[in-house]
């Protein structure tokens, strides 16, 4: 079933990732996702993978949690893999049947492409999982704040993103209602062909989107009625600020950062 999927949840604790400041989280992931993009050999993934597994011991996280984030995922990763694997014509051919070519240096481009979309997924779960969706709000809007002056809607956005993430396990847990719903009446999604399983999900997608559709109309109602309009004149009941803490994450970042660029150039 889906109650062990993880993704976009949020779990509570005092490790040391929770105390960090939300808008340092942000930057951080996100200077992990350009590390991660300029890695061009083993010892760049590598080290960005001990990056991952080291936050994670500091998060106090279990690696299951990874493991069911990744498993609506899994259809994903794999086509990407597969499309990258027979996308390169370049270098010695190992395999050729009809217009199917493989390469060695696609197989090395699919096992690259692998681990960055998995290294990349396992990065922002560790920042949602250890920032409330809340935190998450304030701290982007905290941080594209100098937007508004060219009248960027940034609250809105940050709202938006807010909302988007409260409701992944929402739709998760409505999704697996359905399908225990729908196989009490007798439907099979787990038997036969990929295309026949496909199929079989049609009955599940419609009641998904219209229960979505209704969920967001009562969201929208319930905002109405208590005169929501934005961020103008809101407070906060949390203040942000950065401490000693962030300052060493921010110093500890820039330095694997700077190793990763290095790397690049051996």
């Amino acid at each position: 079933m889906l109650k062990n999927i993880t993704l976009g949840q949020f779990f509570p604790g005092n490790s040391v990732l929770h105390r960090l400041d939300p808008r340092s989280k942000l930057i951080i992931t996100l200077a992990y996702i350009v590390a991660l993009f300029l890695c061009v050999n083993f010892y760049g993934y590598a080290l960005i993978a001990a990056c991952a597994a080291a936050c994670l011991i500091a998060g106090r996280l279990k690696p299951r949690l990874i493991f069911n984030g990744l498993k609506p995922l899994v259809f994903v990763i794999a086509i990407t893999a597969f499309l990258n694997l027979f996308y390169a014509q370049s270098g010695t051919v190992l395999f050729h049947w009809w217009k199917l070519t493989i390469t060695d240096t696609g197989i090395y481009n699919a096992l690259t492409m692998l681990t960055r979309i998995i290294l990349l997924i396992c990065g922002t779960m560790l920042m949602t999982y250890t920032t409330s969706p809340l935190s998450l709000t304030d701290a982007l809007e905290a941080l594209l704040k100098p937007l508004n002056r060219i009248r960027f809607p940034v609250h809105e956005l940050a709202m938006m993103m807010s909302i988007a993430l409260r409701f992944i396990p929402t739709l998760i847990e409505e999704t697996d209602k359905i399908m225990t719903a729908q196989k009490a009446r007798g439907a099979d999604f787990e038997t036969g062909s990929i295309f026949k399983r496909a199929k079989a999900l049609l009955p599940l997608l419609v009641p998904l989107f219209v229960s979505a559709f209704r969920r967001a109309d009562e969201l929208a109602i319930a905002m109405d009625a208590r005169c929501y309009n934005g961020g103008t004149g809101r407070t906060r009941m949390k203040q942000l600020r950065y401490t000693t803490l962030d300052a060493k994450a921010f110093a500890l970042s820039a330095a694997l950062f700077a190793v990763v660029v290095v790397l690049r150039f051996i």
